[in-house]
């Protein structure tokens, strides 16, 4: 069973509350429930009771009628009947307001309702209409008894009725004092009356004093007491009285009815909840202190109308919150149950879990009271708007998250379906982002981020949606686009104002942005199949040079898959012996001696034939397969070393590329490469690790250490393609650089007093001043090499000197060039 069937409201009830099946068994009792029938417990009163309608019912045909009306209406509303206390088996009268619960099919499951005790007010009619009786034949049985006292209360007359009033015939109350069978504690106010009469002061007045009868028990009698004959000698003081008892029980059951509802409200605003009791017939609605004080009001500051309440929950609120409590006043649900905004007398606005339910309803079955409670859920719903928050917005930016930019999609395509119109996703990275991120730190990049959350917000529409896929890479969602002159201006935009100076603090950054397109649906449908064409446009965008946009279009895909077909073609390469290395020298332009060579990997396919590295390496790095291919590049690399060390040139030094791939998931290989070197007989500075300008900007502990360790293995690093990246001195001098390569670019240029050999001689005079060696990459003419030998560069490679070539034109050069040596290998 449903928690919730039954809510701490309804537990505390101070009539009972039940829940009974069709067949006459007890499912559910409230404690009001089971003290009425005796018990200790609602375990006990559900094993005792088996039978409901021969156990409980008085008549027992009451319970077909209850089941009659039941099948015929679905409830009952107060339905009277005699019933036993069922475990003492005392008889008392009770008042029924109960409903069916009925299946998907209309069958009724069982029946939950409300008792309430009504028998001191039923005997109280009965004792009525026996009175209306004896009051119609008066002259035989008299209600009123009448006595005739002196001033003093002593009893002159009594009438007959005194025999069933306080058991004694009127002839022997006859001489006895009036105080005499009044209770001790009421004879004060008895005596206080008698004077009053005596001396004629007001009018006559009822008063309800305690009469002691024959049986020993006390008895409630109303008295009205005159001057006999109203005249100035008191000839006697007349008494008529009427039996009060009914009256006082009842008084006293409602005086305690009162009492219960204040310890069961004391109980619910103890928990710190607010409690409400709305008298439906007179439109009365009467609010605990608490409940005031939860809003900010003080206790008179509120009125009693339930509208001025209902005036003050959140217009978005409203509806909902009446059409639930109409729902349970019209008897469709067990408990009204709400949660709303209510605003408070500072203005601000509070979350509340309203709960309550209808506790008595006319003859008619229409609702007469309700009662119920207001919880404060503002921290909970606070707690859930921050979980919502986080879970579908990035926390840096404020934009939307990839969980709800798909959600967002999701109703996009929708309604572009239904207008006919077309929709761009537009996923746009930052260029150089990582650059910035690792020279100026997190905390610049977080800037950046979220300034260009910023620009790319203020290019697009109020209705397009703008959001953080993760990193430097923003999605936009352009909807409604009627034709390409929007979409056109912006595209402008967003390069624009990527492309504009960022302020970064004190430092002042340039970035740009490369953007891929797909529409919808020309392009495809499906979340993913557009994220998919999405990224490959912004592949070929970064492709062609960043700073700019493409449109996906089918070559791309097949350019895609290309790229997919290579990486599994790879993953094959290596066990089928595909690659080899090729080696370029690199001449002293001193004295044009070789004595160093970078080693290049090639890839002969067997079907596509030479493969270039700039198309294989990319898909390599991306897959992770660079790992094992950089690694069987070094030890080939090595074993040639070692060959040529001990053929030609003792000092021999090969060259060899580490991608940053390889130091970002080293697992401890590059120690392994040093044990190598060893288990050759190869010193460290046999072999050269080239890197890119890239890696020394990762501010990670990893990278480094990894470079430390190749210092202190004596293995030489040289910095490659110098002045195409984010050059900076800083790093130049935190790491130790033994060879410094400048750029084939700059190279290419050169001329006489030109821009580019002005650039070359700085670089070399600050690398020499860093105690780095220069190497020249590109150099394809003798004017080239000249400008080189005379700006100071200590080494040329190019294809004026040689082109790559396999191992033994390399050994045939080396032959030609040095004297071999006598170990005959």
């Amino acid at each position: 069973m449903n928690p919730s069937d039954f809510s701490t409201l309804f537990e505390l009830l101070p009539i009972g509350a039940y829940r009974s099946s069709p067949d006459g068994l007890q499912l559910r009792a409230n404690p009001a429930l089971v003290r009425m029938n005796g018990y200790e417990s609602e375990a006990e009163l559900l094993a005792a009771v088996q039978d409901i309608g021969r156990e409980w019912y008085v008549d027992p045909l009451q319970r077909r009628r209850f089941l009659d009306l039941m099948e015929a209406d679905g409830r009952v509303v107060n339905f009277r009947s005699e019933v036993h206390r069922h475990k003492s088996r005392e008889r008392i009268w009770i008042r029924e307001n109960a409903h069916a619960v009925r299946d998907a099919d209309g069958k009724i499951r069982y029946f939950e309702g409300t008792v309430e005790d009504i028998t001191d007010a039923q005997r109280a009619l009965l004792a009525l209409s026996a009175s209306e009786q004896r009051f119609r034949t008066l002259t035989e049985k008299a209600q009123v008894m009448t006595m005739v006292c002196d001033a003093a209360g002593t009893i002159l007359y009594a009438s007959d009725a005194a025999r069933g009033m306080l058991g004694i015939a009127a002839d022997m109350l006859r001489g006895q004092s009036l105080f005499d069978t009044v209770h001790a504690e009421d004879r004060a106010a008895a005596r206080a009356e008698m004077d009053r009469v005596v001396q004629g002061h007001g009018e006559a007045r009822e008063l309800v004093l305690r009469y002691q009868h024959t049986d020993g028990q006390w008895r409630f009698l109303a008295s009205l007491a005159t001057n006999f004959l109203n005249e100035d000698a008191i000839l006697g003081v007349v008494f008529d009285f009427r039996d009060a008892t009914e009256r006082k029980r009842a008084e006293r059951a409602e005086q305690a009815l009162h009492e219960a509802e204040g310890r069961w409200k004391l109980a619910l605003e103890s928990t710190g909840d607010g409690v409400w009791d709305w008298d439906i017939a007179t439109g009365v609605e009467r609010i605990s202190r608490r409940c005031k004080e939860m809003y900010g009001y003080a206790d008179d500051e509120m009125s009693d109308h339930p509208d001025d309440l209902d005036r003050l929950t959140h217009p978005q609120d409203k509806a909902a919150m009446l059409q639930d409590r109409q729902n349970h006043l019209d008897g469709l649900t067990p408990t009204y149950q709400n949660e709303h905004r209510i605003r408070c007398r500072d203005g601000s606005w509070k979350w509340i879990l309203s709960r309550g339910m209808v506790i008595s309803r006319d003859a008619q079955g229409h609702p007469t009271r309700m009662i119920g409670t207001h919880t404060d859920i503002t921290k909970r719903k606070t707690a859930e708007a921050l979980v919502w928050q986080q879970a579908n917005f990035d926390a840096l930016t404020g934009l939307p998250n990839r969980r709800m930019l798909r959600d967002r999609l999701e109703l996009e395509f929708k309604k572009v379906d239904r207008e006919g119109k077309q929709m761009a996703i537009l996923f746009v990275d930052l260029d150089h982002f990582k650059e910035v991120n690792d020279t100026l730190g997190h905390d610049a990049g977080d800037q950046l981020l979220i300034k260009a959350a910023q620009r790319i917000r203020s290019c697009v529409r109020e209705s397009d949606t703008v959001a953080r896929m993760g990193g430097d890479e923003f999605t936009l969602v352009l909807s409604e686009l009627d034709d390409d002159g929007q979409l056109d201006r912006i595209l402008d935009a967003v390069l624009s104002a990527m492309s504009a100076l960022f302020q970064l603090g004190d430092e002042q950054v340039y970035i740009s942005a490369s953007i891929g397109i797909t529409m919808y649906p020309g392009d495809g449908s499906g979340v993913e199949t557009l994220f998919k064409n999405a990224d490959q446009a912004l592949y070929a965008a970064k492709g062609a040079g960043r700073n700019r946009f493409r449109f996906f279009t089918p070559a791309l895909q097949e350019a895609a898959l290309n790229r997919v077909r290579l990486a599994n073609e790879l993953r094959a390469s290596l066990s089928e012996d595909q690659f080899y290395l090729v080696y370029q020298p690199i001449v002293s332009l001193r004295d044009g001696s070789v004595h160093k060579a970078e080693a290049l990997i090639r890839w002969q396919h067997p079907v596509r034939g030479l493969i270039s590295p700039g198309e294989f390496i990319p898909v390599a790095e991306s897959t992770g397969l660079i790992i094992d291919i950089g690694e069987w590049v070094f030890r080939t690399a090595a074993a040639q070393t070692a060959h040529w060390r001990r053929r030609y040139d003792p000092q021999f030094q090969l060259s060899i590329n580490k991608s940053p791939a390889q130091f970002h998931n080293d697992a401890g290989r590059q120690h392994a490469w040093v044990e190598h070197l060893a288990e050759m007989g190869l010193p460290g500075n046999a072999v050269v690790v080239e890197i890119t300008e890239g890696l020394l900007l990762d501010t990670s502990a990893s990278v480094a250490q990894q470079l430390l360790e190749l210092r202190q293995a004596g293995i030489k690093v040289s910095l490659d393609d110098f002045g195409t990246g984010f050059s900076s001195l800083t790093y130049l001098q935190r790491f130790d650089i033994d060879y410094l390569k400048i750029d084939q670019s700059f190279v290419r240029e050169l001329v006489p007093g030109g821009t580019e050999l002005a650039l070359c001689k700085a670089i070399i005079v600050m690398a020499h001043e860093l105690g780095m060696q220069v190497i020249a990459e590109g150099v394809e003419t003798a004017a080239q090499r000249d400008l080189l030998i005379g700006a100071g560069c200590d080494f040329g490679q190019g294809y004026l000197f040689a082109r790559p070539m396999p191992a033994d034109a390399f050994d045939a050069l080396l032959a030609q060039n040095t004297k071999p040596q006598t170990d005959g290998s």
